[in-house]
């Protein structure tokens, strides 16, 4: 049901969208398009130090964009934005805050002091990354505290990140609402894959972050043990912050013979998605991961770690593999190899972004009813 007039949504804890990597990124920039066709006024504050000349725009598609400072550096940039954020949202008197990520939510006791009505997306334990030291865990894990005790309301991704907040801090009417994903119309081309030197379905591929927990690095030495000649491995992605392991994990690629694309959206991601044989996804941490729900809607067979994230009752037993093993990942590797299943249907139905919208509104609604 449309509401009956504009309510103000000011959404925060994103980097901003469009085009501008993250899951986090991914998930607003499929959500916040229908909840405007919903009716709603839509904010999304983006943070400076991620805005490129490409990006520069003040509205996609219906959202309004609003740019404030954040300085380029990890352990500021999500906090320091974050509180500039809720101010703006407290002088436009939005209706609605809107916080993604448990970073951010450190800050929800603040905005509810000043007296806006805050709703928060868990997208994930962060403070499990690898990349964060103790002090960056420590306020992760208070973000994660503040927000689940503090929002209004608030909305877990998967049944993990929902009986994480049911067995610490008693949260027990969480709204579970998963990640979702389009139907893609796939691409009919191979110029861009020509151009890597790939050939359709004769290439493995993985896409994310070059951090730590992503496991990049597994799969190349997972991969470069079956002295493989009749599949290349891709990697699409790069890394938000350059760091000694992302620079690492670039080197150990092209020791390797890997394919890396960098960060790819568009036309590009659709080709490769299109052609590729086989998906694997080697995380050691995940909320509910994009990355796999838009493989399985390209119709790629999968392998990925079995974390609890990635256990997904749409995919089998000899879909997954041990977690931080290498011996394991090249065996399931070899096995997927001499096995790949070629456009394999997943159902999908659980993931639908123009449900899970009416589901987000229907908890908008909720916190305006609550006074």
């Amino acid at each position: 049901m449309k509401p009956n007039q504009k309510i103000k949504i000011i959404v925060t804890g994103t980097r901003g969208i469009p085009d501008i990597l993250g899951g986090v990124e991914t998930h607003c920039e499929e959500l916040y398009p229908r909840l405007v066709q919903e009716g709603y006024d839509i904010t999304v504050i983006r943070r400076s130090c991620y805005i490129t000349d490409n990006i520069r725009i003040d509205n996609y598609k219906g959202i309004h964009l609003k740019d404030i400072f954040a300085p380029r550096k990890k352990s500021l940039e999500a906090i320091i934005h974050t509180f500039l954020a809720i101010l703006y949202a407290k002088k436009v008197n939005a209706d609605i805050l809107h916080i993604h990520a448990i970073g951010p939510s450190l800050l929800t006791p603040f905005a509810r002091i000043l007296g806006l009505k805050v709703v928060i997306t868990h997208h994930g334990p962060d403070y499990d990354r690898q990349k964060w030291g103790n002090l960056a865990k420590w306020i992760l894990r208070n973000g994660e505290k503040m927000g689940a005790i503090y929002a209004n309301e608030v909305i877990v991704i998967s049944n993990v990140i929902n009986h994480i907040l049911q067995e610490k801090y008693k949260r027990n009417n969480a709204h579970l609402i998963f990640n979702g994903v389009t139907s893609p119309r796939k691409s009919v081309t191979t110029e861009y894959i020509a151009q890597l030197g790939l050939a359709p379905q004769k290439y493995i591929l993985a896409m994310g972050r070059f951090v730590e927990e992503k496991g990049f690095d597994l799969l190349i030495n997972a991969f470069s043990r079956l002295n493989q000649t009749e599949y290349k491995l891709v990697i699409a992605g790069d890394a938000d912050h350059p760091s000694a392991y992302s620079e690492n994990l670039k080197l150990l690629a092209r020791e390797n013979n890997i394919v890396l694309t960098g960060f790819i959206k568009g036309k590009k991601l659709n080709e490769i998605l299109s052609n590729a044989a086989l998906f694997v996804l080697p995380s050691f941490h995940e909320g509910l991961p994009i990355s796999l729900l838009e493989a399985m809607s390209y119709d790629l067979d999968i392998l990925v770690s079995n974390i609890p994230a990635n256990l997904l009752p749409e995919l089998k037993q000899d879909d997954y593999f041990q977690t931080g093993s290498v011996h394991d990942l090249a065996k399931k590797l070899q096995k997927k190899i001499e096995n790949i299943t070629f456009n394999r249907k997943h159902d999908l139905t659980s993931y639908n972004w123009d449900n899970i919208a009416k589901q987000v509104s229907g908890v908008y609604q909720q916190i305006l009813k609550t006074k």
